[in-house]
């Protein structure tokens, strides 16, 4: 074995290939064969979006879970230990088995060049089929087509709402994002789009490979009822479900999708309402509006987008702030950064502005130009949100956001 640690075994891989991002399937392909994963045991559930792709694997997972099934998932980034990416039974892997994970790939990939991402996601699909797990949803680090998770061909396909993201490698439009995303579909299989208006590429490849197609709106429908909902689709109806547990209205967007997903999977893997009630209560992901307790109050989200960055100002909104709204924030300097905190200024009092140190970390100086000069800056997110509390009065609330990144260093 090459290390002994995790630590050193990422440290390695960060250092390995000469690019950190490089899409295409062909290295991560031969690899795969050789190590004979090209065709797991497991079901497997591709997730592909710009927004909403961890809420829904959490819903798929918890609910799954909930139902008795051996789910595996496998999401990315991860905010504080890179085990949080591959779960199993709802558990992360141990550093044990990635480590033995990345032994057996680093010996199977000869002379082939792998980035970091590439080993992670072969190292989810060796740790998965190990664990035995029935069904793994998996989701799409970058666009789809090309991503290394679209190595497995997926038995159903699900592709959350589509916006602009990511330009540099997938498209300046919706159309060219989307027609990435639907790279996840396969011949005939299932798909399930909870985009309500999904961009005409998604709908057009569906067409092309005789995918069959559930849209929301038009296969499937919800409607909240209080503080509950109901949900009807694919020749099922369900009452009287409690509203997840993740927060925000759009929150039941994605739950819709899910449940349709489950519909689609029903014949092999049936959940009952018991099941998806369960499950719905107790799925949890850090990161996604998450309120840390005590005064002032603090909201972590990783918003790092316009369309996720309104989805927290309609979170904001709806619960109205007796004092001052703070914002600490740090992002990506390939992020549509005058876009994001466009969505936010209105309910933003004062910000204080972080450089992110993180690879393409934007400085701070460059986020306050974004805001037309408003804002204090500071070297790192812990000294921004040190100042943010300092400042704060206990009627306040300090918003963190802005990348994973942010949200980790916080949480660190």
């Amino acid at each position: 074995m090459r290390f002994h640690t995790l630590d050193d075994w990422l440290r390695w891989q960060e250092s390995l290939h000469p690019r950190e991002i490089e899409l295409g399937l062909a290295r991560v392909r031969t690899v795969l064969e050789r190590l004979d994963l090209a065709r797991p045991d497991f079901t497997v559930v591709t997730v592909a979006g710009t927004n909403g792709k961890g809420s829904s694997v959490a819903m798929l997972e918890s609910i799954l879970h909930a139902a008795g099934y051996r789910v595996g998932a496998y999401t990315s980034p991860h905010l504080l230990r890179y085990n949080e990416r591959i779960r199993a039974g709802g558990e992360a892997v141990s550093d044990d088995e990635l480590c033995a994970a990345f032994a057996r790939i680093d010996a199977a990939r000869g002379d082939i060049s792998l980035t970091y991402f590439e080993f992670g996601t072969l190292a989810a699909i060796d740790c998965l089929q190990r664990r035995g797990v029935e069904i793994a949803v998996l989701e799409v680090g970058l666009g789809g087509r090309l991503d290394a998770v679209n190595v497995l061909d997926a038995d159903l396909a699900l592709i959350t709402p589509v916006d602009v993201d990511h330009v540099a490698w997938l498209g300046h439009d919706r159309e060219a994002i989307g027609f990435e995303k639907a790279g996840i579909m396969r011949a005939g299989r299932p798909v399930v789009v909870s985009d309500p208006n999904p961009p005409r590429s998604v709908l057009d490849r569906a067409g092309e490979l005789g995918a069959p197609l559930a849209l929301a709106g038009r296969d499937y429908h919800y409607q909240a009822q209080g503080d509950q909902w109901c949900w009807t689709g694919g020749g099922q109806r369900r009452h009287a479900l409690p509203l997840p547990a993740l927060r925000g209205d759009f929150q039941l967007a994605n739950a819709a999708g899910v449940l349709m997903v489950l519909a689609r999977l029903g014949e092999r893997f049936p959940v009952s309402q018991q099941a998806v009630r369960s499950g719905l209560l107790a799925v949890r992901l850090p990161g996604r509006f998450q309120v840390l307790p005590g005064r002032p109050v603090q909201i972590l989200d990783v918003a790092h987008n316009p369309h996720s960055a309104r989805a927290l100002a309609q979170n904001l909104a709806r619960q109205p702030c007796a004092g001052r709204t703070r914002a600490v924030l740090g992002m990506l300097d390939d992020k549509d950064i005058a876009a994001t905190v466009a969505c936010l200024q209105a309910l933003v009092d004062d910000w204080y502005l972080a450089t992110l140190a993180a690879p393409r970390g934007a400085p701070a100086s460059r986020l306050r130009e974004a805001l037309g000069g408003a804002g204090q800056c500071f070297d790192s997110v812990p000294a921004a949100r040190a100042a943010a509390l300092a400042a704060a009065a206990e009627n306040d609330r300090v918003v963190i956001f802005g990348s994973f990144y942010t949200v980790a260093a916080a949480l660190a």
